[in-house]
């Protein structure tokens, strides 16, 4: 199925292209529930403080239509993206077998980390981007404010990402390289080796959680000013209701939930960058 073609994201997709298909088409429709599920809670709210049960019940059925298509798209992820690990090991170990041992393994290994992006970060990314979406237009809805602060709090936060890309490539790729080395020195018994080899592991490993840490740090002060700023304005400056504000709360909260994925995904994709051009040469 991946015969004498470069083993790629879109290569992927193309090969399995209705299986993966359809786990985003079930993504999709829980990830927009869970996006619904803080408005439905503001309505039940509103409505409890009137004696009107009709947007309880409402919240009960999408709650209920929720947790039916979360176990489906789990069990049925599993099995979908299990095979096209198979496949592209099998793929990597035909197109490559003179590879030494040591390298073979560690790329194994990286081949597997692709089907991980496309099961985990790539639906993560795409819920995140639906949420982000919902809660901007709910936001809006209530205040064209709140949704202008949501849209420059991303802006922000992609423009600071962009100045840690090829720290996270670089970095990686000495990862990857230090990993490709395991399996031979392992096989020279030499605990010394052994020894260099994990401390180096290590320090490239501490230097990627630090340049994280400073990242992670700089966005966090970005999403979490933006709660704040949606929180003073609403109160002080639109007529509101208790269920109104709850909901305002809770997709200024759901917006950086959202948003934090983005440089999750972003982060994986320098890492993945890496791992293709590595995995697809001979050497």
């Amino acid at each position: 199925m991946l015969k004498d073609i470069p083993i790629t994201i879109p290569a992927l997709l193309a090969a399995f292209l209705w299986r993966i298909g359809l786990t985003w088409v079930l993504t999709f429709c829980e990830t927009a529930l869970i996006a619904l599920i803080p408005l439905f809670i503001g309505f039940a709210i509103d409505g409890l403080l009137t004696k009107d049960t009709t947007a309880l019940f409402q919240l009960v059925a999408a709650l209920a239509v929720l947790i039916a298509i979360s176990v489906i798209r789990r069990a049925y992820d599993t099995r979908v993206f299990g095979t096209v690990r198979v496949e592209v090991g099998k793929a990597q170990a035909a197109r490559i077998p003179d590879l030494p041992v040591s390298k073979l393994n560690a790329r194994l290994a990286m081949g597997r980390e692709m089907v991980d992006f496309l099961e985990n970060d790539l639906p993560l990314v795409m819920a995140a981007l639906v949420q982000l979406i919902i809660s901007i237009i709910v936001l809006f809805a209530f205040d064209s404010v709140l949704a202008l602060a949501g849209a420059g709090a991303v802006v922000t936060m992609l423009l600071i990402y962009a100045l840690f890309h090829r720290q996270f490539y670089r970095l990686n790729g000495h990862l990857n390289q230090q990993a490709e080395r395991q399996v031979g020195i392992l096989e020279t018994r030499k605990p010394q080796r052994l020894l260099l080899h994990l401390s180096r592991l290590r320090s490239v490993e501490v230097r990627l959680s630090d340049t994280e840490s400073i990242l992670y740090g700089a966005i966090f002060v970005v999403l979490l000013g933006l709660v704040v700023f949606n929180l003073w304005y609403a109160t002080t400056s639109l007529p509101i209701t208790s269920g109104t504000i709850f909901s305002i709360v809770s997709y200024s909260w759901e917006f950086v939930e959202s948003a934090l994925a983005l440089p999750v995904t972003l982060q994986g994709w320098s890492r993945l960058s890496e791992i293709t051009k590595r995995i697809n040469s001979a050497k």
